[in-house]
């Protein structure tokens, strides 16, 4: 049999009293410390301890309707903790030693229920203010299994959107984002590539080509220069294209997103079956008010006019009401299990959407930073490409390429003279 709901994370145990129980009886403890016995044939629970011999009815054990999420801390269902998970005390419900079958303190204790939680879209939270103030899973980390508990309105107020589903929609907003980012490094390569097209084509421009002496070199090389450059920016491009875009654009590719639906899937699934078990949960609730009333009623029956028959149907409307609240009980602790399952794979599940996160970011910040590293690069040969062409202009010699010239275009270097009479 599970264990109740409310209960702490200690295991059922073998009594230590000198007498043993009676067969198909264990004993639990509660969290304030109250030993209770539950009997996994008959589902009944009782704080009296069973006698062997004795067959008296015990008296049943209060409902507790306590949320192991009270204080922001999952359940003891489960022997295994989630990753990274902090250990966070549990909010201690208020005992109750009346069974649920009882009309009034049942009642009451219902109350208690409501004043001090809420259930938000057949999620439990405790109110503002009530229990012991909430620990951070990962505190001072802004961690995603801290803040996606409940429930986002959409702007339009309509329908809202499960905090997990907020998470999913970063992952698929990244995942865009590097696209539109490799994009962008596209549009760069197609700039180096054609400018480096339109150096290569202008460095073979007749333009100037007649010019001599030490301008005509240095303007020969500055023409050499442009071919060099667009070597350069080529090869810029390629690069940008290997390291960059490349890396951006084949980043967790089309399986991705697959991976996506599935954890989307999963976790939709508990919030499904959590719902259900909610819904039971209700039902019981109104089946448990309901006995109670049919035992009011015929309590008061009995009050004005003693019969054997209306003490035989007392009798049975008290065990019909007993036994829906236990029935409350079991629907209340297999919520209980269902919230604590969907609550540790959510603590998993969205600190491995938070790691997938930084090693996205991780991912661009290399390459980006690649990026410049290959632009700084490109830089320093350009500027080697232009160092020839500086040096030759500094040698360029006004009185040199005057010399040249003459020498290899001058006509004559007899000068006239005066005619004679």
């Amino acid at each position: 049999m599970e264990k109740p709901a409310a209960v702490s994370s200690t295991a059922p145990r073998e009594e230590t009293d000198s007498q043993p129980l009676p067969p198909g009886w264990r004993s639990y403890t509660s969290p304030e410390g109250l030993k209770y016995y539950v009997n996994s044939c008959s589902k009944e629970t009782t704080w009296r301890r069973p006698s062997l011999l004795a067959e008296s009815p015990q008296r049943p054990l209060a409902r507790q309707n306590s949320s192991p999420y009270a204080n922001g801390c999952h359940g003891s269902t489960k022997t295994s903790a989630p990753t990274e998970t902090a250990a966070v005390a549990l909010r201690k419900p208020t005992i109750n030693k009346q069974p649920p079958g009882s009309v009034s303190p049942a009642k009451r204790q219902i109350k208690e229920v409501k004043e001090t939680k809420i259930t938000i879209n057949c999620v439990t939270f405790p109110l503002p203010g009530e229990g012991p103030e909430q620990q951070l899973l990962k505190p001072n980390e802004w961690s995603y299994c801290d803040y996606f508990w409940t429930d986002k309105k959409d702007p339009q107020g309509t329908t809202s959107v499960a905090g997990f589903e907020v998470l999913l929609q970063k992952q698929l907003k990244g995942k865009q984002m590097q696209k539109e980012m490799a994009e962008f490094i596209h549009e760069r390569i197609k700039i180096e590539e054609e400018y480096a097209k339109n150096l290569s084509k202008l460095s073979l421009s007749p333009l100037a080509a007649q010019e001599e002496g030490t301008l005509g070199e240095a303007w020969t090389q500055l023409k050499k220069s442009l071919h060099d450059e667009a070597e350069v920016h080529l090869k810029f491009s390629n690069k940008l294209h290997s390291e960059v875009e490349k890396p951006l654009l084949t980043f967790r590719g089309d399986n991705f997103k697959k991976d996506l639906k599935k954890y989307d899937h999963h976790i939709a699934d508990l919030r499904k079956q959590l719902a259900s078990r909610y819904a039971s949960v209700e039902k019981a609730r109104k089946a448990l008010a309901d006995r109670q009333k049919d035992l009011e009623v015929k309590t008061q029956q009995l009050e004005i006019k003693l019969s054997n028959k209306t003490e035989e149907d007392i009798k049975k409307a008290r065990r019909k009401s007993t036994q829906a609240g236990d029935d409350l009980m079991r629907c209340v602790d297999l919520y209980n299990q269902t919230q604590c399952k969907w609550f540790e794979e959510m603590v998993t599940t969205s600190m491995e959407l938070e790691k997938l996160e930084v090693e996205r970011i991780e991912w661009i910040q290399q390459h980006l930073r690649q990026y410049t590293t290959l632009r700084h690069e490109t830089d320093m040969f350009n500027q080697s490409t232009v160092e020839p062409v500086d040096q030759l202009l500094q040698n360029v010699d006004p009185a040199k390429d005057r010399e040249l010239w003459v020498k290899e275009h001058n006509t004559g270097e007899v000068r006239p003279v005066d005619m004679d009479i």
